[in-house]
């Protein structure tokens, strides 16, 4: 008799332990996708700083190391280099879990250097295959010049339902041979706060412009096909009314498309700058199909801009297209 209450407490015992079990991978799971680590600042995870967790990924791993990041204001300057590939963070909320910095283009380093646009970076995305959801990511220096709160160089980078902080150079799309996308994700800023050479596709993103300037700055090398495109995105700000230019040409053949996207009062009636560089009208791709809202006004853009048609977008605006044959969904 003994023997039979002993095991059948053994067996509750049991139950309870993979019943918590349970509990817990529900809670720091998203869909389908178990955590490998958990960050949290409190102690009750595997780590305390999300600097640490990305170091504990094994160099050049195969398959995907997830990694769940609890609420918390995490400041830190972040880096995850190109031996860490195939990483996926997880925010428990994306208004509550913010990976944050406040370096700044002019701040000097150690050595009493500037620390110039790429040294100013929040956090930096070297792995290829890197995945992020539900995370904020914040430059917190404020209005005080370029100041990146995301440079992102690894290539299939992937971004969902997160935020992008900051005024002057938000976001830094680093390198010709890296593919980009953003799907539903607040990026937001003033000057050039969306800019660099990657192919990048923003699909149902919010583009938040505060105070005045200039969406984007692409720098697409003439080698490259595509360079950014804004799908079904929601482009204002709380500017003032005609404050904002779509992009301007970092480098001469700048490329940039915004499709089936709904345009704030913030966007200028022309649309597009030159940043002073004539040349750069000959060389440059902006191209719009099916403005909507108060910005939309296709009669008054530049006109050295294009407006395309059906079949233009039909044939050469699918993802995979842009991206090669890669499907980042």
């Amino acid at each position: 008799m003994k023997k039979i209450l002993l095991s059948g407490l053994i067996i509750l015992l049991l139950n309870s332990v993979f019943a918590k079990a349970s509990i817990l991978d529900t809670r720091y799971s998203n869909l389908d996708t178990k955590y490998d680590f958990v960050v949290a600042q409190d102690g009750s995870g595997n780590f305390k700083t999300v600097q640490e967790a990305l170091n504990a990924v094994p160099d050049f791993r195969r398959v995907t190391t997830t990694i769940f990041i609890k609420n918390g204001v995490y400041k830190e300057k972040l880096n995850l280099s190109v031996s860490k590939q195939m990483v996926t963070l997880i925010g428990e909320s994306v208004e509550k879990t913010i990976l944050t910095y406040d370096d700044w283009a002019q701040k000097k380093n150690l050595f009493g250097e500037e620390k110039g646009t790429s040294g100013s970076a929040s956090c930096y995305i070297y792995g290829t295959q890197f995945t992020a959801k539900n995370i904020t990511f914040q430059n917190s220096a404020g209005p005080v010049g370029q100041a990146v709160a995301l440079f992102v160089a690894g290539d299939k980078a992937r971004f969902f339902n997160c935020r992008m902080l900051g005024f002057q150079d938000t976001l830094y799309t680093y390198g010709y041979a890296s593919r980009q996308y953003y799907y539903q994700c607040y990026i937001e800023g003033t000057v050039d706060f969306i800019f660099g050479s990657s192919t990048a596709v923003f699909e149902d993103c919010e583009i938040f412009g505060k105070r005045g300037g200039y969406y984007t700055a692409a720098s697409t090398p003439d080698s490259t096909q595509y360079g950014y495109v804004f799908i079904n995105s929601k482009i204002h700000g709380d500017a003032p009314a005609n404050s904002f230019y779509f992009g301007r040409p970092w480098r001469p053949y700048a490329k940039t498309v915004f499709i089936n996207c709904d345009l704030g009062k913030q966007l200028k009636p022309e649309g597009w700058h030159n940043w002073n560089k004539p040349d750069a009208e000959k060389t440059t791709f902006y191209a719009e199909y099916k403005s909507k809202g108060v910005g939309a006004n296709d009669q008054s853009r530049v006109k050295w801009a294009h407006q395309l048609s059906e079949k233009e977008v039909a044939d050469n605006y699918t993802l995979e297209k842009i991206f090669k044959g890669w499907m980042p969904k």
